[in-house]
């Protein structure tokens, strides 16, 4: 079955084919590195992750790259606050992405270029608009001459007239045309330099990308994504003097996900709701935060508050109990997941079975060719733990039919990442938590205090909490 994307140049939903059969190209622009990443800035890093993911999972080999933007105005202002070089201050924040990716599960990407290691392809570049008459000199800043490309807002769908603000510039008289963006910025007292044919100075925001996308994956991208608020004029920008350069689209496919509410409210600085990955991940699991941005469609706005984050870890948590029970009674049996035959699905030696499991991976596959629509595949995780928990209480499950629901399930988590990383894994499954019990049980009922308030005190390290009822002892995950 053929993936379709909905291409944001388009405004349709196209089927995709790469340059390359087999091979795909993608860019996504990454984080200014002056700070910790947002929420914000974590669901394209999430949700792009899993495009990777998924493609590979169709067999395509992914080139991936993610730049960083390591020289800019907030990097400067942020080295002057703290007294340090930029580049200090880049490696401290490019330190810190690493690790929020670690923690939630991403994949790093194939290749992460920083602006401040391609300024000569970057000064090649914007010598190229200048002799073709794409770009001009001004009082040493270089502009880019939006007038002479006739298709200057054909991404974002809005004509030359209507772009009358949003460039990261400021207007003024150095610039023929108010809709001329900035290409190279002419030295500041005391800022970060590099020589140029243009004067001492460094690149603007909208140059980068376009040069490092073209160093390391050619004119053309098979997909070019990032965030909505990228799309103008960001994005924008990077068409226009690709294209104007080079005379071939960009990109084939455009991929933009939607914004991210806090309590009903834009997340902005004015507001100051932002919430770092860094702190968030104190508080949420990670693999829970992966399961909020990825239960909405990458297109829909999302809406983050504690109700949200409380629904997505108990979410998460009834896919990873699935998964370490089935893996508990496979211990138990003596066996492991099945080889995997057809993307994940493994046979179970029961015919009526192996059509069930089929089907839901079949489903699975279709949301997932589907403009990558990650909540209806999840959809299709949840019929499969609910098919996996009844068929573990039956008293004839077998190992290849236990084997066959894990195989398929972790061939699904490949993609969506939703099982906690290994190292939260070291908790207590199920069946060892009902077995602490009857021993705390049997302890109390002999008088042996001590073993009961030991037990309890494992149950209570491992954040199991225990409620004694009229009907029992129950317990739930904190």
């Amino acid at each position: 079955m053929t993936v379709m994307i909905y291409n944001t140049l388009s405004r349709e939903k196209e089927a995709f084919k790469p340059l390359e059969p087999g091979k795909v190209n993608m860019y996504v622009c990454g984080p200014t590195v002056y700070d910790y990443i947002h929420i914000g800035n974590a669901r394209p890093v999430i949700f792009f992750d899993v495009v990777r993911r998924y493609l590979e999972d169709a067999g395509h080999e992914v080139k991936y790259v993610v730049n960083f933007t390591d020289v800019d105005d907030k990097l400067i202002r942020k080295a002057e606050q703290l007294e340090l070089t930029v580049q200090e201050v880049a490696e401290t924040y490019i330190k810190a992405f690493y690790d929020d990716l670690d923690s939630l599960g991403v994949r790093k990407a194939t290749i992460n270029p920083r602006v401040t290691e391609h300024i000569p392809q970057i000064i090649a570049f914007i010598q190229g608009l200048i002799d073709t008459g794409y770009a001009y000199e001004s009082e040493g800043d270089v502009y880019f001459r939006t007038s002479k490309f006739a298709d200057y807002g054909k991404l974002s769908h809005q004509n030359l007239d209507e772009l009358q603000f949003g460039i990261r510039i400021e207007v003024g008289e150095r610039k023929e045309n108010q809709q001329d963006f900035v290409l190279w910025k002419g030295a500041k007292p005391g800022e970060i330099k590099w020589e140029s044919p243009f004067g001492d100075g460094r690149p603007g925001w909208h140059i980068e990308c376009s040069a490092m996308a073209r160093e390391y994956l050619g004119d053309t991208l098979d997909i070019h994504g990032g965030g909505h608020d990228l799309q103008f004029p960001h994005h924008e920008c990077e068409v226009a003097q690709s294209e104007a350069l080079t005379g071939k689209p960009l990109a084939n496919y455009w991929m933009h996900n939607g914004y991210i509410h806090i309590n009903n409210e834009k997340m902005s600085k004015s507001l100051g709701n932002g919430i770092s990955v860094h702190e968030l991940v104190k508080r949420v699991k990670p693999n829970a935060i992966r399961y909020f941005m990825l239960a909405t469609h990458y297109r829909s706005p999302l809406n983050f508050s504690d109700d949200t984050a409380a629904q997505a870890e108990n979410s998460v948590e009834r896919i990873a109990n699935c998964a370490a029970n089935l893996k508990h009674r496979l211990s138990a049996l003596g066996a492991e997941a099945a080889a995997a035959g057809v993307r994940g699905v493994a046979p179970s030696g029961d015919a009526a079975l192996d059509e069930r499991l089929g089907e839901i991976s079949g489903q699975f596959n279709a949301k997932m060719n589907d403009d990558f629509n990650t909540p209806d595949a999840i959809t299709a995780v949840f019929e499969l733990v609910t098919e996996a928990n009844q068929y573990m209480n039956r008293a004839d499950a077998s190992k290849e039919a236990l084997a066959a629901f894990l195989t398929l399930l972790e061939r699904m988590d490949a993609v969506l990442g939703l099982l906690p990383v290994q190292a939260e894994e070291e908790g207590l499954l199920d069946a060892e938590i009902e077995d602490l019990i009857v021993q705390r049980t049997e302890a109390r009922k002999s008088k042996n205090w001590a073993r009961a308030d030991e037990i309890r005190d494992i149950l209570t390290e491992k954040n199991i909490v225990l409620e004694d009822t009229p009907q029992g002892i129950r317990w739930r995950r904190k």
